[in-house]
């Protein structure tokens, strides 16, 4: 089964964002991220989960996200928004629909545990993530690892 780690980042909230994935198939071990230049956090997160699941071809996976809003809204809210025509139940337009909706598209026909990581927690694939998309949010260069996961060194 696949494992994947997830991060975004923006800086000013709106403002320059990055965001980033690890995806470990037990064998190989593949970083991925990107930017935007104005952009949120939260967009950035969902971004994140987005782009991992879409480049994994395993159906089955594990996805470790910092993101209590990305947590809460996969396994909780997204149904609810649905059946209401993308309305919270303040019966306000939900926030980041297209993303949520890109998520759901994503995901279809594949078995994806969601778990929540605590943040800046010290776990190092957590860690990563977040020098990754904190790099790609500030416009920096950053190598990122595509090898044999026992070369990877932040296991």
């Amino acid at each position: 089964m696949t494992i994947i780690y997830t991060d975004g980042s923006s800086r000013g909230n709106p403002g320059p964002g990055g965001w980033a994935a690890i995806i470990d198939d037990g064998e190989m071990i593949r970083e991925i991220g990107g930017t935007e230049e104005h952009t949120t956090n939260n967009r950035m997160e969902l971004m994140a989960c987005i782009r991992a699941i879409e480049s994994v071809e395993e159906d089955e996976a594990t996805l470790y996200t910092d993101s209590e809003y990305v947590m809460k809204g996969i396994t909780l809210w997204v149904k609810n928004w649905q059946v209401k025509g993308w309305k919270t139940a303040a019966k306000k337009p939900v926030l980041n629909q297209d993303l949520w909706q890109a998520l759901l598209m994503a995901t279809e026909g594949k078995d994806i545990k969601w778990e929540y990581v605590a943040g800046h927690a010290g776990h190092a694939l957590n860690e990563r993530c977040d020098e990754i998309a904190t790099s790609f949010a500030d416009g920096l260069t950053i190598d990122l690892y595509d090898g044999p996961r026992n070369s990877y060194r932040y296991l």
